[in-house]
């Protein structure tokens, strides 16, 4: 709506002339809108100050006062305008005063302040400076409005950008340009206190600036309580209701909630399985990493309930322990849900984060979608729902909760994307990067590898943004760069005890090994992974390390529709660099050695020159094709948006049909899963009580290890009672520290395995029998508990072979006891 006709529509429906005198129809330099009654006193103040600042002329300024109180210095001031609003209750809200008093306006500038000045008036001149065009913030075009910095604790507590004035008595001062302040509010619908958060909120959505002003910690010397006894007592002004601004905050976020209760529901339809049978369910295509994960959340709760150090345990990998700071533990998500571990267990809590987590990683991306890309609130939430359901990500749902709880990552984006506009909107960077270090530090203590990931992508599309717009690159370099280091101010002490811990601590290893070449085939850029509605989990399984690790498998219809969406809307350069990012992302995830596919060639890549730079190498290259999740839900969501613009009815249906072909293929299917393998009665019962002492280790047979790890899930079971022998995380190896999965090997812990899984058991000679001894003195084992399972018979007649004593059974296990003083 323009302002003109916003003037037209409601303010002539609005307004009821209240004083004599000649008015002024021409333009206005200032208009100053006070949405509450003002004593006569502090009437002759604003006066004296507009006159002196504004001059003395008709067209100088204008004071617009919604109030049903009649003032004498208005009946004697033309300049003084009285604005009624109809006394049927609900008009009666700040909302609808501001709204009538706005588009009565006439001013090239529309001034808000309060009643009782909060704001001195001489502050005016610091944000006159910033609105007024050519000044060095405004390189392109003067902001829409400038704040002064004040704004409500409640609005800022919902996470809402509001300008000032949520309430009456506070610090409410914002400059708008004319027409833009008429058409902002004569497009709000809320006539309560929220109208502020509502009115700032379209402002950015029509890709205004706003800027903000650091004002002076003073208040105004003008006496505002009482008026003089000699004028009549204007009507107070109602405060405004907390019940009417929850109110207006749930109508305006209605659209938002909706939106996460879809994705709460999308989420819910992926878990299904998982949640049906929390006892009994494990997610079929999880590995060992369910074990694995749900015995972080466990050993986070045991360490942080018993006061013992949250980054170290010696609950698994007798003796050496395990550095928790350098495993995936998640101690962001885990330890503030220690309350729900303790409650309701381990598995509840897994399936939480993994559930809550999606819809909030696709909801946060709606949100930076919709706050930076489109209008469309549907289109908005297409593309958060693609960025946090795509096939990689539903892959890696399985069993990597630090692959799937991403929502931090939008909110880092847009906090570095605020640095880049600073300089433009006069902002200083401090408060941004402040902020900007405090999600970087929580985001290291959810997933470290995700947000390395995403800084790649970052970079990459800082680089391709260079390349497509040279000046506004350069002009964000420095306010970007000034932020970057508060943020790393803010960051490094904050993270820098965990940190030393994982690099330098018990434990602590230099890199991961993954194998000569973890890279995406081409085919896996253009196939469907295991879980979409048109993938082949063959077809799949034959191009991905596992099923938690089909880190590309977009499909060639999606990666079609986004290549078209980059040729359809080729102008616009953050189109161009989104798909330089997304190119190179693709590029750097086939790895060093990229295979023709049907050919014997094999090509160089080019994450030959970063696989051995620190951090990087220890990360599975084919995972860096993750970033092109978000490239592709922001495709998406600007094709939709400009697609529902189409004027023809045809275009708009064969737009939809072409973005439906592309997603209806990798549709996510709900997660499949199994039974999970039961604990033994004898930890269950605490029978093992009687067998392992404080300090001594139980040793399972075989060993727990990256392939077969359910004793995890014992020792969850019985509340970390006993530690283990053996285990799944990642730690050192020889010498030179080298990371891997599980435990260092030992002879009886790799003769143990191999005879379980079908290797025929070798003779038992005096060496064999020593060896076994001085492993198990190593581990500091108290006893060998040898399960029922397949081949338990050889296993059986192998270790009593090797500890010269037939075992005991008790319940649904062999036992041997092997701890100090036993034969």
């Amino acid at each position: 709506m323009s302002g003109e006709s916003a003037v037209g529509a409601v303010g002539a429906d609005r307004e009821k002339p209240a004083s004599a005198g000649t008015r002024w129809l021409g333009a206005v330099g200032l208009s100053v809108v006070i949405p509450a009654p003002v004593p006569e006193h502090t009437l002759t103040v604003l006066r004296e100050h507009l006159d002196a600042h504004c001059g003395t002329g008709p067209g100088a300024w204008e004071l617009i006062l919604v109030t049903d109180a009649d003032t004498d210095a208005a009946a004697e001031e033309p300049r003084i305008r009285l604005i009624r609003l109809d006394d049927d209750g609900d008009g009666r809200g700040k909302g609808a005063a501001l709204r009538a008093g706005v588009l009565a306006s006439a001013g090239d500038r529309v001034l808000l302040t309060d009643s009782a000045l909060s704001t001195p008036l001489d502050e005016l001149a610091l944000l006159e400076e910033v609105l007024a065009p050519g000044t060095p913030q405004a390189d392109d075009a003067p902001p829409a409005v400038v704040l002064g910095r004040s704004r409500s604790r409640l609005v800022r507590a919902l996470g809402i950008p509001g300008i000032p004035g949520f309430r009456a008595d506070t610090c409410a001062f914002a400059l708008f340009d004319g027409d833009r302040a008429r058409a902002a509010f004569g497009a709000s619908t809320l006539d309560g206190p929220a109208i502020d958060a509502e009115v700032l909120r379209w402002v950015r959505r029509q890709g205004w600036h706003v800027a903000e002003v650091e004002l002076p910690a003073r208040r105004a010397d003008a006496p505002h309580d009482q008026a003089p006894t000699q004028a009549p007592t204007p009507t107070p002004a109602p405060r405004p209701d907390r019940r009417q601004a929850l109110g207006d905050l749930f109508r305006l976020n209605a659209g938002g909630l909706a939106v996460a209760g879809a994705f709460l529901l999308l989420s819910l339809y992926v878990f299904q399985g998982l949640w049906t049978d929390l006892d009994g369910a494990y997610l079929a295509d999880a590995l060992q990493d369910q074990n694995q994960w749900e015995w972080f959340v466990g050993v986070t709760t045991d360490n942080v309930t018993n006061l013992r150090n949250p980054l170290f345990t010696l609950s698994q990998g007798m003796p050496d322990g395990v550095n928790l700071m350098a495993n995936a533990t998640m101690l962001g998500l885990n330890v503030p849900l220690i309350p729900v571990t303790l409650l309701f267990g381990e598995t509840v809590t897994f399936a939480l984060v993994l559930t809550l987590g999606m819809a909030a990683s696709a909801w946060t991306w709606y949100w930076l979608i919709r706050r930076r890309f489109v209008r469309s609130r549907w289109a908005a939430a297409a593309g958060g729902a693609l960025a946090a359901f795509a096939p990689p990500m539903v892959s890696h749902a399985n069993g990597h909760p630090n692959f799937v709880v991403l929502f931090m990552i939008p909110l880092i984006i847009d906090r570095a994307l605020r640095l880049c506009e600073a300089q433009r909107e006069g902002r200083s960077v401090t408060r941004d990067g402040v902020l900007l270090g405090l999600f970087a530090t929580y985001q290291i203590f959810i997933g470290e590898e995700p947000l390395l990931i995403a800084a790649l992508g970052m970079l990459v599309f800082c680089v391709a943004y260079l390349l497509v717009d040279r000046r506004r690159a350069l002009a964000a370099a420095r306010p970007l760069g000034s932020g970057l280091l508060v943020a790393l101010a803010v960051c490094l002490p904050l993270v820098a005890v965990p940190l030393y811990w994982q690099f330098f601590g018990p434990q602590s290893y230099h890199s991961v090994l993954h194998g000569d070449n973890a890279g995406n085939s081409p085919r896996a850029l253009i196939e469907y992974a295991s879980r979409s509605l048109f993938g082949d989990p063959e077809t799949a399984g034959k191009l991905s390390l596992n099923t938690t690790e089909q880190n590309a498998f977009y499909g060639w219809p999606l990666l079609a529709f986004g290549v078209a969406v980059c040729v359809w809307l080729w102008r616009s350069k953050a189109v161009r660099a989104l798909a330089l990012t997304g190119f190179v992302a693709l590029l750097l995830s086939l790895g060093p050695w990229v295979p023709v596919p049907r050919t014997e060639i094999v090509l160089p890549g080019p994450w030959r020159l970063m696989i051995k730079l620190p951090l990087f190498e220890s990360v599975i290259e084919g995972r860096v094709a993750m970033v092109c999740a978000p490239v592709l839900g922001i495709l998406l969501a600007l094709a939709l948006d400009r697609i529902l613009r189409l004027r023809t009815r045809e275009l708009r249906t064969l737009g939809l049909l072409g973005a439906a072909a592309a997603l209806i293929p990798v549709l996510p299917l709900p997660l499949t899963v199994r039974d999970r393998a039961p604990v033994p009665a004898f930890i269950t019962s605490g029978d093992w009580k009687g067998y392992v002492k404080d300090g001594e280790a139980l040793v399972p047979v075989p060993l727990p290890d990256p392939g077969q790890a359910d004793a995890l899930h014992w020792q969850v079971e019985a509340d970390f009672g006993f530690r283990l022998a053996g285990g799944y995380f990642n730690g050192p190896w020889g010498p030179d520290r080298i990371g891997i999965y599980g435990a260092t090997p030992r002879h009886l812990s790799n003769l143990l395995r191999d005879v379980r899984y079908g290797a025929q058991p070798p003779e038992v000679t005096a060496s064999w029998r020593l060896q076994a001894r001085q492993d198990l003195e190593y581990w500091k084992a108290g006893a060998v508990v040898l399960p029922f399972q397949d081949r338990d018979t050889e296993l059986r007649d192998l270790l009593t072979g090797l500890l010269g004593r037939d075992p005991e059974q008790v319940r649904d296990v062999w036992v041997w006891r092997v701890g100090p003083g036993e034969p």
